[in-house]
This record gives C-alpha cells, structure tokens and sequence, in this order.
C-alpha cells in the first residue's frame, strides 16, 4: 500500500498513478494492451476527437473486498456500453476481452493505489476511446486509441450519502431526442457544464434535466440516473431514448426487485414527482446520491429528511456496496476477480 495517501479522507479527483493501459486500432486490428508510463498523450493537431468529437468513456470501480481479494464491477457491462457508444459515433470498440484485460492489467500495475478494505474507499477506473486520424472533412477516424487509466477516490460528493437539493434545468436541455444521450458520448457532458456552473453558484449540487422536446416528462440527473421510490413500494426510473443506460441503476433494479419492490421503467412526468416518498440520483462514481429538494421556478419539492438517506435508498445502497465489497455473496454474478491475471507485458 501506498502510506502517502489517507484512504479514509479521499476526495473524488484526479491522481496520477504514474501509468496508464494503451491498444491502438489501426490497419483494421487493435494491438494488444499494454502497460505506458506517463500521463501524457501525443495525437495529431486534426484529429477526430478534436474536431468532428469522436470520443466516449466509461466509468467502473475496483473494490479490496472482505477476503482480500480484488475485484471489478460489472466490467462486461461497461464494454458492451462502450460498444454501443462506439456504434453510434461511428467508431471502433474494442473487443469485450481487450476491455476487461486492459482493466486486469491496469489494476495489476497499481496495485499500491487500490484502497485497503475497509477504508470506505475505491479505486475508478475510466476506460476512453478517442479518434486520431488527422481528417479536415466531416468523417470517421480510421484509427484509434484505447486508453485506460485509474485513481483511488473516494464518495464523490464530501458527505457520502447524505441529501443533496437539486436544480430542474429549464433553460438548457441536455440531449435530443433521437440523438446521443443514451450513449456516454464525451461531448454529452460539455453540453451540461453551463447548467451545472449556474446551479452551483445558486446554491445546488446537482441538475435534473427534463425532455427536450416538451419539458413534461424527467430524463436524467448530469451523472446520474434518475430513481423514485413510491410509498407502496414501487422502483420507478424513466424510460426514455435520451438516458444513458445506467450498469448501477440496472444493478440496483434487480435488487429491489428480490427485496419485494414492483420495478416500472417507464415514462415519469414530473408532475407525479411530488407522490414520491424518496428520489435518489444513481451512477458508478455516487452509486446513490439521496435528492432532498427538487426547484422548478418557484416551485420546490421535497423528499424524506434533509438531514439523512430514507430508509429504501439506504438499504439498496448497503446491499450493493455489501455485494462489491464481498460483505455479501454475489448472487447475481457481477462480481470479476482480479487476482488471477496474466503478467503484465
């Protein structure tokens, strides 16, 4: 282990571990993936990345569990989700094996940055895929680069899972229908930084984004997926083209389910919110962040307590970070062990 770093105050930022995983698709194959050091990247000035925004992400967690061992999250989730991005910027993903290795090799070359169990800690991994051929004309890259890279963080907002107030965005949308808000598509996130500016410095921690197109119905949190939960014991999460498919939301879906809750993915109009006794914001980095207040205009919701998590939202998220950290058995088999991983080249 590293002694530098104080695992139990970690915020969620960047830190350089001093090495990424790079592959490169070029002549129509991807090279294997392979440890680099540095945190630097050379790519040309024309870039499709640059100009034409061919770039998406991913985002997966790494756990020192209870027995010691070490585990990823889902990763196969992540590479499919990676594909679909992929598909739809018309780029090239690498295959699902060349994305799991490449986190197995990553996690095997840092493995003094994973955080010891116990430290409420956990190392993100954030898989990119970037166009580089040099093109001045609207088209595809032929080539590509496959990076992964990873810190140790800690919860992503201060207090952990406490409530936070939200801001409904209604000046800026951030994403049309039919367009790329259902995959991660980096440019996604650029459209959202000014709302998100604005709703911190009134005095919010995070926007929730209507549909675009009539501002009736809830799509999605900045980050997060959006989660209700009904007095008589229903899961609702919007079903909409514009919402990026969440790996924590379908995991949290399948446990309430076995805990008794109806699961409805449907359309939610945000004039039923108000019959919701708790609404939580859901992503890998929060997991589940508990919204107290939602402001429309002059209109402000409230939900549960202000001061601590309801009990629905706080029993999902004690069973899925039980499931990661190997407190609980994986019954679902979302759990990928790191610990047996070829050498790394």
């Amino acid at each position: 282990m590293n002694p530098q770093i104080d695992w139990k105050n970690l915020g969620f930022e960047y830190l350089d571990t001093g090495c990424h995983i790079r592959a490169d698709f070029s002549a129509g194959k991807w090279s294997e993936p392979r440890v680099c050091s540095g945190n630097q990247l050379t790519i040309p000035i024309a870039a499709t990345c640059l100009h034409y925004g061919q770039a998406c992400f991913e985002g997966l967690k790494v756990f020192r569990r209870a027995d010691g061992t070490t585990a990823c999250f889902r990763p196969q989730a992540n590479a499919d989700r990676l594909a679909s991005s992929a598909r739809r910027l018309c780029m090239m993903a690498p295959p699902a094996d060349i994305f799991v290795e490449a986190v197995a090799k990553l996690v095997q070359a840092n493995q003094r940055y994973i955080p010891p169990f116990g430290a409420g800690a956990s190392f993100y991994v954030r898989p990119l895929l970037i166009g580089t051929s040099p093109i001045i004309g609207v088209h595809e890259s032929d080539d590509y680069i496959f990076i992964v890279l990873g810190m140790p963080v800690g919860p992503y907002y201060k207090n952990g899972l406490f409530p936070v107030r939200g801001l409904v965005q209604e000046h800026y949308d951030r994403a049309a229908p039919n367009g790329v808000g259902h995959v991660k598509a980096a440019g996604n996130y650029a459209a959202a930084l000014i709302g998100d500016k604005e709703a911190r410095a009134r005095g919010f921690d995070v926007s929730l984004y209507l549909d675009s197109a009539t501002h009736e119905f809830v799509d999605e949190f900045t980050t997060s997926n959006f989660i209700g939960i009904t007095r008589d014991r229903r899961y609702v999460t919007p079903d909409s083209t514009s919402v990026l498919p969440s790996v924590t939301n379908n995991s949290l879906q399948r446990i309430a389910a076995d805990l008794g809750f109806t699961v409805e993915r449907r359309p939610v109009r945000w004039d039923e919110l108000a019959t919701f006794s708790e609404i939580g914001a859901c992503g890998t980095a929060a997991v589940i962040t508990p919204v107290y207040s939602l402001t429309r205009g002059s209109e402000t919701l409230t939900f549960g307590d202000d001061n601590a998590a309801g009990p629905v939202l706080t029993s999902l998220y004690e069973e899925i970070q039980a499931i990661q950290y190997g407190k609980k058995e994986d019954r679902y088999g979302w759990i990928h062990l790191l610990d047996e991983v070829s050498d790394v080249r």
